[in-house]
């Protein structure tokens, strides 16, 4: 991808490719052949955009779509007024707009007790059945129907069933440990999840989409694929685990590139201390660079680099022009600095750029990518995108009609 110009004015971007969204779900489809797919968009599609995500996704063959609360499935459903498909919602508490939703022709879970009821009021008052899926604890212990309360909830739910207020199209859970292929937790829940399958049963109900695997189980578990598989981080082209290796070996490329201008190029003698609390000090009579991205747009303080060990890294340049650089001193609230060296040629204006890699530094790459980035803040690709703020305008760029 050839990456557009800056546009006028603008300091920072994050440019997403939304044909390698649409290639990366191609990928995962070749990985789970026997299931549907559903592309999770929560979080504003991972901080890359919900409804032009979800418009390339399904363009890449996805048939579901997913979210976490019901602001986002009701933005979904009124932001793709032209697109028939399942949109499901999982995570609600007691006095969510179930009406809503059901009238939306949003999907819904029952993962607690107290759901049962709320739900079947919201289908009345909709007019028409509300579409469930029971979401079960397999062993996370977060959110879902404990083993214990499960019979309960089925049987609940299948008379209501027979009332005509709800469909039960769907039994679900979700891995704690997926991203460790080996962990003898996956098994264990995958056991439970045949056990609440069986509990179902018996209460008559017969869920027709049973789905458990989330990105790294799509990718390493087929056995788990069962009806439908839900990636998240790998639609958008990230591993979803350094122990399962960069994203390249599964045909999968980040869609996202994180770009700033330089906004002051200016020389610092030797000794001098950079950004607050000195943490970084220059050894040479040097360079510095001053990129416009701090905490308030995301980019995690806790990538500082001086005494504690190096920063986040940047590269600066582009092609095989570019050099990776890494952050000097404190990341602050609008800015941080890199330390050019004596020689730069960089003047204010020119880009740099903090992650759009492939397989990033790590695995040889020659820019970085989100994964570095993660492991220089000691935390996961996912939360490094998805915390992108509203300052970074998202440029999402297409030679399809995806946005």
């Amino acid at each position: 991808m050839t990456l557009p110009a800056f546009a006028d004015g603008t300091t920072s971007r994050a440019v997403v490719d939304l044909d390698t969204v649409t290639a990366n779900v191609r990928a995962l489809r070749g990985h789970a052949p026997t299931a549907a797919v559903m592309a999770v968009v929560k979080a504003d599609g991972y901080g890359h955009g919900m409804l032009p995500v979800a418009r390339a996704a399904l363009a890449g063959g996805a048939t579901w779509l997913g979210v976490a609360t019901a602001e986002e499935a009701l933005a979904l459903r009124a932001g793709l007024p032209d697109v028939d498909v399942p949109v499901l919602v999982w995570l609600l508490a007691p006095g969510a707009p179930f009406a809503a939703l059901v009238a939306a022709d949003v999907d819904v879970a029952v993962a607690a007790p107290w759901a049962v009821d709320e739900v079947a009021a919201g289908a009345r008052a909709a007019g028409r059945p509300a579409r469930v899926h029971v979401k079960v604890d397999t062993g996370l212990s977060r959110n879902g129907v404990t083993p214990t309360a499960l019979g309960d909830v089925a049987r609940r739910l299948a008379a209501l069933e027979a009332a005509g207020d709800v469909q039960v199209v769907g039994l679900f859970s979700h891995l704690a440990c997926a991203d460790e292929p080996g962990h003898p937790s996956i098994d264990r829940q995958a056991d439970a999840f045949k056990v609440a399958t069986d509990v179902l049963h018996d209460a008559g109900l017969r869920p027709a989409v049973r789905h458990l695997a989330n990105s790294a189980a799509t990718l390493t578990r087929p056995d788990l694929h069962l009806d439908l598989v839900r990636p998240g981080i790998s639609v958008y082209g990230f591993s979803p685990g350094p122990l399962l290796g960069p994203p390249g070996r599964y045909g999968l490329r980040p869609a996202m590139t994180l770009q700033a201008r330089l906004a002051q190029v200016k020389q610092v003698p030797a000794g001098e201390g950079v950004s607050y609390g000195h943490l970084y000090t220059t050894t040479q009579d040097t360079t510095v660079g001053l990129v416009p991205l701090g905490y308030g747009d995301g980019v995690p303080r806790h990538a500082s680099g001086g005494t504690a060990g190096p920063g986040g890294p940047v590269a600066v340049g582009t092609g095989a022009d570019a050099r990776v650089l890494r952050v000097a001193g404190r990341v602050c609230m609008d800015q941080l600095v890199v330390d050019l060296g004596p020689d730069a040629a960089e003047r204010a204006g020119d880009v740099v750029t903090l992650f759009g890699g492939s397989d990033g530094l790590a695995h040889g790459g020659d820019l970085p990518n989100a994964q570095d980035w993660a492991d220089a803040a000691g935390t996961i690709s996912y939360e490094i995108v998805t915390r992108l703020g509203s300052r970074v305008p998202r440029v999402h760029v297409s030679e399809g009609d995806h946005a």
